[in-house]
């Protein structure tokens, strides 16, 4: 998971801060490392630092990197990338006919085929990143025109991606055949915004404008706004953005991340009728659902967790033992609130299990007398390929513990996860979702 932004000004337009204040809106698709490369007069220049936008920016910074066209990076790392500078993004390469930036969101399947049949041909790769076997292709491909060689390049490729390549006189982006990653186009006034999610066109006062479809390949230049290629195949948006990665005010293929997770979380009390004084919500992506679960239920909603906001998110840290640790600081029981009542709490998801684990043990020691844990998506029983990044299925504890086994390990006492048509529905009806954390179905196989 990562999040991309790309910024074309007509007017030469200092885009740079745009990029920015879009990263920080884009902050919560990974905090590993964080890049911007904009063309400077035909030159790319760029910065990009393991850390936050935080960390990595400063006006100085921003004030260097001027020039009309922009693109940024936020970054997890995946569990075959090192986390090392090296593997920042956005990736600047020169080569014959010029240079080029590219920044992805996403997985490439048959990243590694191709990187193995370029070695053998003579290639030379100086990172793990799935964009470096992207740029070659495309520098292969380009002899006459470049919007060509991107498209034959994308033609190559399989797997999930948001894709932004930026060149010293436009922008090209791209979206997978299966509309697995999200990407949106805004606008302010004549400059147009390649974004992950519309939460960035929110902050840097753009309007959005549309979604990139899926297969749809688009060039923005001085001329506008123009497809270039089209591929669909049957539209599967990874509903785990609508559970979980994905902000919630933000829109993706049509659907409000905030009413699908409070649809999920009503759901759930439609399901599985449950007494209980409160219901709570784990911080942060399963408080819309919780919000949800009581207004269906009637029961009182009410804040039982405080997070400390300057700990980033567990799931997506790269390493168990800095992600238990996250756990012990990220979280703690508002006991005014919960000591000797009977407790819904509602979470977005159970992966490993070690954050549930913790969350119960700390409700119950702040006085808790139940705690019914409701998680408003399917137990994660497989292993994602295309850009999540759950770990291996040994770690997965749905796909090696019943819920009644799960129940006993967490502490709780009792634990229902939503059904998969249940969770679809309240994400608008199946027109098109890949569901394959749950059920195994994935709409690329993994090579």
């Amino acid at each position: 998971m990562s999040g991309v932004i790309g910024v074309f000004s007509k007017d030469n337009n200092h885009v740079s801060p745009r990029i920015y204040f879009g990263l920080y809106a884009l902050q919560h698709r990974g905090h590993v490392s964080t890049g911007m490369a904009v063309n400077n007069n035909g030159f790319v220049d760029y910065i990009k630092e393991l850390g936050t936008v935080h960390d990595v920016f400063n006006n100085d910074s921003i004030n260097r990197l001027r020039g009309n066209i922009a693109i940024g990076h936020v970054r997890y790392a995946s569990t075959f990338e090192a986390k090392d500078k090296v593997n920042a993004s956005p990736l600047v390469v020169g080569y014959k006919k010029g240079a080029l930036a590219i920044t992805l969101d996403g997985s490439i399947v048959n990243f590694l085929k191709i990187k193995d049949e370029m070695e053998d041909s003579g290639s030379i790769f100086q990172t793990d990143l799935d964009t470096e076997v992207i740029a070659n292709l495309i520098a292969r491909y380009h002899k006459d025109e470049l919007n060509d060689a991107i498209v034959k390049a994308v033609g190559e490729i399989r797997g999930s991606y948001a894709l932004i390549v930026m060149t010293n006189d436009r922008i090209v982006a791209a979206r997978d055949t299966h509309g697995i990653k999200p990407l949106s186009i805004g606008k302010i006034g004549e400059d147009y915004i390649i974004a992950s999610e519309t939460c960035a066109f929110d902050t840097i006062g753009a309007e959005f404008i549309r979604d990139v479809n899926p297969g749809e390949v688009v060039v923005i230049d001085k001329d506008g706004l123009k497809t270039i290629h089209e591929s669909p195949k049957k539209r599967s948006l990874c509903i785990f953005e609508l559970i979980y990665l994905a902000r919630p005010d933000s829109i993706i293929d049509d659907r409000s991340v905030y009413l699908a997770r409070f649809e999920a979380g009503k759901q759930l009390y439609r399901e599985l009728d449950t007494k209980a004084d409160i219901v709570i919500g784990a911080p942060d992506s399963g408080i819309v659902a919780a919000i949800g679960y009581a207004e269906a239920s009637g029961i009182p909603y009410a804040e039982g967790i405080i997070k400390n906001r300057y700990i980033g998110r567990t799931f997506i840290e790269p390493t168990q033992e800095i992600r238990e640790q996250g756990v012990r600081i990220k979280l703690n029981a508002l006991k005014e609130n919960i000591k000797g009542k009977s407790l819904v709490l509602v979470d977005d998801s159970i992966v490993r299990g070690t954050t549930i684990k913790r969350t119960v043990d700390m409700l119950k020691k702040a006085g808790a007398k139940e705690v019914h844990v409701r998680i408003s998506s399917p137990p994660v029983l497989h292993s994602c390929h295309l850009g999540v990044d759950t770990p291996s299925e040994e770690h997965l504890i749905s796909s090696y513990m019943s819920v009644d086994e799960i129940t006993k390990e967490i502490g709780a006492d009792s634990l229902y996860f939503i059904s998969l048509p249940g969770l679809v529905k309240a994400c608008g009806g199946d027109n098109g979702f890949c569901k394959g954390c749950f059920n195994g179905d994935y709409p690329v196989m993994k090579e």
